[in-house]
């Protein structure tokens, strides 16, 4: 029996949408299913396929977090992720190391990634690059890079339906997430400028936003999204009206609200804390008054 359901949207002559529990809020998300006449390709089985999963000869992971590759264990087709987020597929250890947890945490969650999302090692996985194309006949997949919330994130254009999925660039007002080891906030801006240039008739999303249709609609979607990073820098710049250090700004929280608990939230905070402080002091607008201490200038 499958552990969760999930329901499916046609969208064009090949692409199906599998919607996960809760609209593919985490931890669940949503896959997607392409049929060419010679192939059929799923990108990112999440939580939703686990027991239910659809025949494919081929899987796609748009990147290393364990929302969009719960169900890999019902596949034995070749695995593909982006080189550069391979080794986290390859290993389950590699992965939790990305997270940035202190030991005693970094145990548990690896625990937790086995029995709640069913993680295994895919030493057998294998990497592609950016521009790499899929052939299923009939139906091609594209892989755009798409960095920034991991090194190998990774959106799939579609064609001839004109479908871009783009994973964790999901519109949520949670906004931009680049808080693991390998995440960077300039590469998640550069990745939103691109994804305005892939000219798309849909552009699906990992997560509670689904399918959005259009390219207008699409960028005011972004443009919001985009914003979420700019309500951090303001509230960043307020805090530092008088001197603070990482930690004190990590404890004020640019990401998580007040009420959010657990072993990542600490880490994500002070990696996000580091990375707005760069690009603000890049801009003249932070200086360092001492050694890890900082202020507005």
């Amino acid at each position: 029996m499958p552990s969760t359901r999930y329901t499916e949207t046609r969208y064009g002559g090949g692409v199906t949408v599998m919607v996960g529990a809760e609209r593919g809020t985490y931890p669940y998300a949503n896959s997607v299913l392409v049929r060419g006449t010679a192939e059929t390709l799923v990108i990112d089985p999440s939580l939703s396929l686990v027991g239910a999963a659809p025949p494919a000869d081929v899987v796609l992971v748009s990147h290393a977090h364990e929302d969009h590759i719960a169900a890999l264990g019902d596949y034995e087709a070749p695995v593909h992720v982006h080189v550069q987020d391979l080794a986290a597929v390859r290993s389950l250890a590699t992965m939790v190391e990305g997270y940035g947890l202190p030991p005693e945490a970094a145990e548990h969650t690896t625990l937790m990634l086995r029995d709640r999302f069913h993680l295994q090692d895919r030493p057998e996985a294998t990497g592609f690059e950016d521009g790499t194309v899929f052939d299923l006949g009939g139906r091609t997949v594209t892989v755009v890079h798409l960095p920034g919330h991991t090194a190998g994130h990774c959106g799939f254009l579609i064609e001839p339906d004109g479908f871009l999925f783009v994973a964790d660039i999901d519109l949520t007002s949670f906004g931009p997430s680049y808080g693991d080891v390998g995440s960077s906030l300039t590469d998640f801006e550069a990745s939103m400028r691109r994804c305005r240039d892939v000219d798309a008739r849909w552009y699906g999303t990992a997560h509670q936003k689904g399918v959005i249709e259009g390219a207008a609609e699409f960028s005011e979607r972004l443009d919001a999204f985009a914003d979420v990073m700019t309500t951090r820098d303001e509230t960043l710049l307020a805090f530092l009206s008088e001197p603070r250090t990482v930690d004190e700004i990590a404890r004020r929280r640019l990401v998580y609200r007040p009420h959010v608990e657990g072993p990542h939230v600490m880490p994500v905070e002070r990696r996000t804390a580091a990375r707005h402080l760069d690009r603000l002091a890049g801009a003249g607008r932070v200086a360092a008054v001492e050694p890890g201490r900082f202020r507005a200038t």
